[in-house]
């Protein structure tokens, strides 16, 4: 890290994100563009994933081990068989890596997967928008203007190769932000007896087969 005195960082800060690929399984792409080059500053993104979506501690983790991925997940457990009405938001702090082009701008990306939700009454789609990503700044030995950054209750350090705690920044003043909105297939309410009856139905079918090819071809003593 070097030293640096941000001025106006964070009057034209920008953050995106980004839902890619289609489905339950989607890629959530963050990029930020500070007002000025963050020189030797390591910069994240904070995360709010509203309890419709989820991350995989263990998908995450194999990542990490290939160094395609730099996320510091809560120390909760987190429950990757929970339905949406029964799971927690979750906040991950996102290292963003230096974009080759433009000295102010990281980007990184990670995997999120969508819950599933009750069945709704009226459409096939439950929608689930995603939190406002918030911006930190981490310079060792650096002099961030007061006017701008004040200090973050952030208990991490400022990357993966080092255990030593580190002092972030955020923005005072709320950057430009762009959200993104999920949409999940869901069944319809109206359907749950046709449903219910038709899972009854296959159940006692199927578990009827069972029992006459055990009788019929079973050993018992």
């Amino acid at each position: 890290c070097v030293t640096l005195d941000v001025q106006a960082a964070c009057r034209d800060t920008t953050v995106t994100q980004e839902l890619l690929k289609e489905g339950f399984h989607r890629d959530l792409l963050v990029k930020v563009e500070l007002g000025e080059d963050a020189g030797g500053c390591a910069v994240a993104a904070q995360v709010h994933l509203p309890p419709g979506i989820y991350v995989d501690p263990d998908e995450l983790a194999t990542l990490q081990q290939h160094n395609l991925a730099k996320v510091v997940l809560p120390p909760d457990v987190i429950d990757v068989e929970a339905p949406e009405y029964l799971a927690k938001a979750l906040v991950l702090l996102l290292f963003l890596e230096p974009e080759a082009r433009c000295s102010r701008c990281f980007r990184s990306t990670v995997p999120v997967h969508a819950r599933y939700h009750r069945p709704a009454r009226g459409t096939h789609q439950a929608l689930v928008a995603l939190g406002s990503p918030e911006v930190l700044l981490c310079c060792c030995h650096g002099h961030l203007s007061e006017e701008c950054w004040e200090p973050a209750e952030v208990d991490t350090p400022c990357s993966s190769d080092t255990t030593s705690p580190c002092q972030w920044h955020t923005t005072k003043h709320r950057p430009a932000y762009e959200g993104s909105m999920l949409r999940v297939p869901v069944g319809l309410r109206e359907h749950s007896s046709l449903v219910c009856a038709l899972t009854l139905l296959t159940t006692g079918l199927c578990s009827g087969l069972i029992l006459a090819a055990a009788c019929k071809y079973g050993h018992f003593s």
